[in-house]
């Protein structure tokens, strides 16, 4: 179900007031209102960022519920329509009517087979991994021109074989002996898991902002307000 063009106007229009609610409600009782929390993350924010952001979150506000859904692309739509408090991910632009604050950095990582045919040594080098099959995103065109503008430099022409869309899955593949990879990690020493080669991508040196977005009309709301103080790890 999405709204028509009539109904977002009219959705932008109230969205304000009924948002400002709790908090209202909050300063007539002169104490905090809990509720749910929608929040929408890719995979890789789910997995490596949120559990200790939760966990503090849950320790300052234990009346806070939170909804958690997994996203294969980063859609400002999910806040626009309402589906979403907090959009938690990487994104190229910020739209006008949201606003974010950045929340963690990631950065690129080669990943390659540590068993099979292709499998390689501790030492990563880009120009000796030309003829091993290359594991691209598929859904999020725009990881994927970056993983094609990152091997272009290193000229690496790619021979594609397998696609997936979440930097989990890809990992997957890698880990099976597939083929290798340019993914991004949170984590200081990049993706750990068994059966994969893991290198920082040197050159071009790669750092992407993690975003926390929510609508411009959410600014004040208590859950939103929250969410934040328990990202910085204040409280």
């Amino acid at each position: 179900v999405v709204l028509t063009a009539r109904g977002r106007v009219l959705f932008e229009a109230v969205a304000p007031f009924y948002e400002a609610l709790p908090a209202v409600e909050a300063r007539l009782k002169g104490s905090e209102v809990g509720g749910t929390l929608k929040v929408h993350a890719a995979a890789m924010v789910l997995r490596q960022l949120m559990p200790r952001w939760l966990r503090r979150l849950k320790a300052q506000r234990p009346d806070i519920a939170v909804a958690l859904t997994e996203l294969r692309v980063a859609d400002p739509a999910v806040l626009r329509s309402g589906e979403a408090d907090l959009l938690v991910d990487w994104l190229s632009a910020v739209p006008a009517d949201l606003e974010a604050r950045e929340v963690a950095r990631a950065e690129a990582w080669v990943v390659a087979p540590a068993h099979g045919p292709y499998a390689q040594a501790d030492r990563l080098r880009l120009g000796a991994l030309k003829s091993v099959p290359f594991i691209a995103y598929q859904s999020d065109r725009t990881l994927k021109g970056l993983q094609l503008a990152a091997l272009a430099q290193h000229e690496v022409a790619p021979v594609e074989a397998f696609w997936a869309d979440t930097s989990d899955t890809i990992l997957g593949f890698v880990a099976a002996g597939l083929g290798f990879s340019l993914v991004p990690s949170l984590e200081p020493h990049g993706p750990r898991l068994q059966g994969v080669v893991a290198q920082k991508l040197e050159r071009p040196v790669a750092s992407f902002p993690i975003y926390a977005a929510w609508r411009k009309t959410s600014r004040g709301s208590p859950l939103i307000e929250a969410a934040l103080q328990a990202a910085s790890g204040g409280g």
